[in-house]
């Protein structure tokens, strides 16, 4: 039932949706999906990559039909009328239409203009949403100059400038980092208590879904569940723990070991320790667990969302690991990657601000920092994909900035959005990548045989990569990276939009790599995944701010949080002191790297 009886703004009663891939296969997006969702209230769809959340936005908005069932919004049958229904809604997709060379308010008025707001409520409704995104003092500023989480501020700000009766978010904060998301969150919520708006939004933070006050777990088209976030966290009662690494041991080693139990669920690391949920309220401890000092944990949504895909027979892990037929000779304490006062300028902007840091053999190291932070221009620096302007860098004992060429051979790249050739099949992308990396003949076809078996890729040769699953992408992507078998894997937000079952599996792909002595350096805006790292650096406004191992860095919140700081505390904390003791940087090319 939806919450405190109001009345659904959306029904949903057997709903089916197949589509069709070039390959001539058929895939069950939705397979009668049942679910409402009430006025007046904050309605999350959660499940896995391919569950089938965006599709069920997608028939709402009335931007397609269903194949079978009932869908009605406001009361109207979108399939019969879906012009009425887009003229009562809002609907902010994934990659919102800003149209990048038209200041902030250029894109306002565009937006009013194609909804026929009138002079007079533009004057009203613009000082309301320029308050509320906090957009005000930047109406000047072309839309390709904000940061990641500007502009989904102001395309929210577009999507509201008329005013719904249903407000749709399909992954509203997905790439955004954790000032933005609080930012945006802090609006949507304000927009359902103060303003009585309805909304139905997708996620794959599950942390977002504990703030809704009403949830529906969707996978492989199917409902699981809907209800209170709280109904979903009770699943996990008596079973969810968190647990201490014996000494000398890390929590993503413990994690992995733990990963390997039939009688446990689900682990993550957490605060230095592991959070772990077992299958039943056992009786007797898990084998992985001999010797393991635990205590009980409050459950929580994510706890339970992983009981309900467990029960839904969904593998919470993958059985096999990257295994490398070369990898690098192991030298302990050797300093893979040595930066000495990077620093790159965009004219007379400054992008990268004497960064200093070195990453160990091995060592997986983990670049954070709020969009706009420099990371992904260091990130390029590194990988010899641009040049610095002044300071020392060094990959492999190679010089970057006077042999990137000779360097790229022993380095692996997985950009942000995989840089895959999205018409090309998935063995064609492979065979271009080795062939790139000067892979021929029988090593060539053994290193992609190899790529097809590691990341079970065979049964989507021939599908153009552009049609693969999010998590199929990012597997295409990682097996490429690999071809070659480098010693060094940089990561630019490799996990972004992917769900949680994808972002366990890659991290247990990441440890062991790392037990390969294969170095791994990721940016990342999952602040939880932080904790998989053995050291990382905040980065904000082109500088460092804070290094360290994840318990030193998270030290930094505790007079700050009356509980025990998150790393989400610490990074909030560390970039809002860096903000208040250094000016704005100015606008220009640099607010967008």
């Amino acid at each position: 039932m939806i919450p405190g009886g109001n009345s659904p703004v959306l029904i949903a009663n057997g709903i089916h949706k197949m589509f069709r891939r070039q390959t001539g296969e058929f895939v069950q997006a939705l397979d009668g999906v049942s679910m409402e969702a009430g006025h007046g209230t904050l309605t999350a769809l959660v499940g896995p990559d391919g569950a089938g959340k965006t599709t069920l936005i997608r028939l709402a908005a009335g931007l397609m039909s269903a194949d079978a069932g009932e869908l009605k919004v406001l009361g109207v049958d979108v399939n019969a009328d879906p012009k009425q229904v887009q003229s009562r809604i809002g609907y902010m997709p994934q990659r919102f239409g800003l149209y990048e060379d038209l200041t902030v308010q250029e894109n306002l008025d565009l937006y009013a203009d194609m909804h026929g707001v009138t002079s007079q409520e533009r004057r009203e409704r613009y000082s309301r949403l320029m308050v509320m995104t906090a957009l005000g003092p930047f109406t000047k500023r072309l839309a390709g100059r904000l940061s990641g989480g500007m502009k989904q501020k102001l395309g929210l700000a577009c999507t509201l400038i008329r005013r719904p009766e249903l407000l749709l978010l399909d992954e509203p904060t997905v790439g955004v980092d954790p000032l933005s998301r609080r930012e945006l969150w802090e609006i949507i919520l304000q927009l359902v208590s103060e303003q009585g708006l309805s909304v139905l939004l997708s996620t794959s933070y599950l942390d977002e879904a504990e703030r809704c006050g009403h949830v529906v777990v969707l996978h492989q088209g199917k409902v699981l569940a809907q209800g209170r976030p709280a109904e979903v966290s009770e699943l996990a009662t008596g079973r969810t723990f968190l647990a201490e690494p014996p000494t000398g041991k890390t929590a993503r080693g413990l994690q992995s070991r733990l990963l390997d139990d039939p009688g446990i669920i689900d682990a993550v690391p957490e605060g230095g320790r592991v959070r772990l949920v077992q299958i039943a309220e056992a009786k007797t401890r898990p084998p992985a667990l001999g010797g393991v000092s635990v205590v009980p944990a409050q459950p929580r949504f994510e706890d339970g969302f992983m009981v309900l895909l467990r029960r839904s027979a969904a593998q919470a892990h993958t059985e096999s690991f990257i295994t490398l037929d070369h990898p690098p000779q192991r030298r302990d304490g050797e300093a893979i990657v040595q930066v000495r006062d990077l620093v790159r300028r965009f004219g007379v902007f400054t992008a990268v601000n004497h960064v200093s840091f070195e990453v160990r053999r091995g060592e997986v190291f983990g670049l954070l920092g709020p969009n706009g932070a420099g990371k992904t221009t260091t990130f390029r620096m590194l990988c010899g994909l641009l040049a610095a302007t002044a300071g020392t860098l060094q990959v492999a004992g190679v010089d970057m900035r006077h042999a990137r060429a000779s360097a790229r051979q022993r380095i692996g790249y997985v950009a942000q959005k995989f840089s895959l050739y999205g018409q090309l099949s998935v063995a064609e992308n492979l065979d271009f990548f080795a062939s790139a990396y000067g892979l021929r003949g029988s090593q060539k076809r053994g290193r992609i045989d190899w790529a097809m078996r590691q990341f079970d890729l065979a049964g989507f040769a021939h599908l153009p990569s552009g049609q693969l699953p999010g998590g199929y992408k990012q597997r295409l992507a990682m097996a490429a990276a690999l071809l070659h078998e480098p010693e060094t894997l940089f990561l630019d937000e490799p996990t972004s939009g992917a769900d949680p079952l994808a972002r366990r599996d890659f991290w247990r792909q990441m440890t062991a790599l790392a037990e390969q002595s294969v170095t791994v350096i990721v940016t990342t805006h999952f602040m939880e995944e932080a904790e998989y790292c053995d050291r990382i650096a905040i980065m904000d406004t082109g500088r460092v701010l804070a290094q360290g191992t994840p318990a030193e860095v998270r030290r930094r919140a505790r007079s700050s949080a009356a509980r025990e700081p998150t790393m989400e505390d610490a990074f909030i904390a560390i970039v809002e002191e860096g903000r208040h003791s250094t000016p704005e940087r100015p606008e220009g090319k640099g607010d967008v790297l």
